[in-house]
């Protein structure tokens, strides 16, 4: 199993972070690290995604998690559980702040052959949460 973090302090709302981070991710996703996206941010929605880190591939993913404004999780892999890696994004209140986490986590029996080809994303997740905070904090 291989696990990707990243955490920052926001200083805005949870519902400040969430709008910004939903809101940029369909609208503008590139300061996030990522080049587009297609598809709905909803429970059970499917999205396309193309990455900085792997500007040629497209990841399928569904949203298997969308909790307003708190929550939101993206799943995708290899079918019968070969593979799977999953993307969590939560946002928890502290006063009139907000601590984002973005976690991923890849597992299943193929995980270790297929992780050694995956680069590191720790870059990635930290371009995303210094976009994020940048963002939500003039509430963009």
């Amino acid at each position: 199993m291989k696990i990707y973090r990243t955490s920052i302090e926001i200083s805005a709302t949870v519902e400040q972070v969430w709008s910004a981070m939903t809101r940029g991710l369909q609208t503008d996703p590139i300061p996030f690290g990522i080049l587009k996206i297609e598809g709905t941010l909803s429970l059970n929605g499917r999205i396309k995604l193309w990455s900085e880190v792997d500007p040629g591939r497209a990841f399928v993913l569904c949203v298997k998690t969308f909790q307003a404004p708190r929550k939101m999780v993206w799943q995708g892999g290899l079918p019968l559980g070969f593979f799977k890696g999953t993307r969590t994004f939560t946002l928890s209140p502290i006063g009139d702040k907000t601590t984002f986490d973005m976690e991923e986590v890849y597992g299943g029996v193929m995980s270790g052959l297929i992780t050694r080809t995956i680069p590191d994303l720790n870059p990635s997740f930290e371009k995303f949460s210094k976009a994020l905070k940048e963002r939500a904090e003039r509430n963009e």
